[in-house]
């Protein structure tokens, strides 16, 4: 089983919509709702099973639910007893009230972002030249909140290839398709993660992304709790993969799984070899086991793992997150690797970190409710490694997986083995690591831009 790699959390009237129904096909089985002008009888339930399965019954209305053909709709709906039937309609429960503007690559800057050389303090303030157009983020996680559209613009969410995939687990593994749920999450650990790659809105305020203007396609391959399996992880991957094989041909795509688990599962490793194959740039969780080692697919040496690092300044001031400024040139000392970090044990292959200690983004514990937390975890580092390779894509949008990896670890600024002390919430600690735990090392969005070709 495959689970999310989020380690630390701090906190600080829907409307439903019927969307018109288009026509089935004749034979394709949907589900019908109907109303009877008289009680439910089980003479009425008997022949309403001629024409499909009985499926529910409110006798309080009168009404019936049934699976039958589409194509046996007008005959239902000529039965004397019934007062009217349709087809089972969708509801959206998500806020209607949207982001007004397209992207956010003027919008203020945090910490983590300034640290990797995307932003500086402020607004207005991005130090590179690339904002990821044109680029394609396939996000494999728990798909987005309802409210997506109260932090995302629309414009920068590939509605029309979301998708969500569910089932797997053993003997009883079907793979299944589920339309439109991908927007329904009630996990938020997917939209915390976009958010570091394309920025998101705070209550109206415009916070920038490491690539605001790339395009996300939310891939739900995690359920509400935040957890699946590597079948499902697999399908995901392949979907993918035919996207950029066919439609987005022409465009760079990244994958960023924020997941894992403890080994490489046969079916998984297969997807992720034809992605690369087929051009697709993947991007994952180092994994959040700290000494006990690297999770899968992270440590599979084509992917481009992220292990997770913090920075000195935290919890310097109480707006610290946004307002005061990291450093540049990028000093080292500056920067601590996480002690949940996962390590990199024989084998398995760690390329470089990135922050993911204290991001805050949008963070929901109650449908609906909007609202924002601070999350730790290799989870929170990998989206700014794929927002660097989106960069990087639309600079040179014929990058390969092994070059973007290539060159994220040659630019990388190495973080020697040590100690920092560490100002928390909780007061002040000592973080210490050694040479496994920070791959070639902090990742540097303008280095690496320099760098390629």
């Amino acid at each position: 089983m495959k689970r999310i790699l989020l380690s630390i959390v701090l906190i600080t009237t829907t409307l439903a919509v019927a969307l018109p129904t288009s026509a089935a096909p004749p034979n394709r089985m949907i589900g019908i709702n109907i109303v009877l002008n008289r009680d439910i009888t089980d003479q009425i339930l008997a022949d309403l099973s001629k024409y499909g399965r009985v499926t529910d019954a409110i006798p309080q209305l009168n009404a019936v639910t049934i699976r039958a053909k589409a194509s046996l709709l007008p005959s239902i709906q000529d039965l004397p007893y019934v007062a009217a039937a349709n087809p089972d309609a969708e509801r959206y429960g998500a806020p209607i009230d949207t982001v007004a503007v397209s992207d956010f690559s003027d919008g203020l800057s945090t910490w983590n972002l300034d640290a990797i050389n995307v932003t500086d303090v402020g607004f207005n303030n991005r130090r590179v030249g690339y904002d990821g157009s044109g680029v394609y983020v396939a996000v494999l996680d728990t798909g987005l909140l309802d409210s997506w559209r109260q932090y995302f613009p629309q414009e920068r969410i590939a509605t029309e290839y979301a998708i969500c995939f569910g089932g797997g687990g053993g003997d009883m593994g079907f793979v299944s398709t589920q339309p439109n749920k991908w927007e329904h999450d009630q996990n938020s650990h997917g939209t915390h993660v976009t958010s570091t790659i394309i920025g998101y809105s705070l209550r109206g305020t415009r916070i920038n992304g490491v690539a605001p203007k790339a395009t996300v396609i939310p891939v739900k391959v995690l359920n509400q709790n935040g957890s699946g399996w590597s079948s499902v992880i697999a399908k995901g991957i392949t979907y993918v993969a035919d996207l950029k094989a066919g439609p987005l041909a022409a465009c760079p795509v990244v994958i960023n799984m924020s997941l894992g688990g403890p080994a490489l599962d046969a079916a998984e490793k297969a997807a992720i070899d034809y992605a690369i194959s087929k051009g697709v740039i993947i991007v994952a969780s180092a994994g959040n086991g700290g000494a006990a080692g690297m999770g899968y697919p992270g440590a599979y040496a084509p992917v481009i793992s992220v292990a997770a690092c913090g920075w000195v300044g935290e919890w310097s001031s109480g707006s610290w997150w946004y307002s005061v400024d990291v450093g540049d040139p990028t000093e080292p000392a500056d920067f601590y690797i996480t002690d949940f970090s996962s390590r990199q044990k024989a084998g398995q292959d760690l390329d470089v970190a990135a922050p993911g200690s204290w991001i805050v983004g949008p963070y929901q514990l109650q449908s609906g409710k909007i609202s924002y937390y601070f999350l730790g975890g290799t989870s929170m580092a990998a989206p700014h490694v794929t927002g660097i390779v989106a960069l990087m894509a639309q600079k040179h949008p014929a990058l390969t997986a092994a070059q973007a990896e290539s060159i994220l670890e040659d630019s990388a600024i190495y973080l020697a083995p040590g100690s920092r002390t560490v100002y928390t919430p909780y007061g002040i600690t000592t973080i210490s690591w050694d040479t496994d735990a920070t791959g070639a090392g902090l990742v540097d969005a303008a280095a690496a831009l320099d760098a390629t070709p």
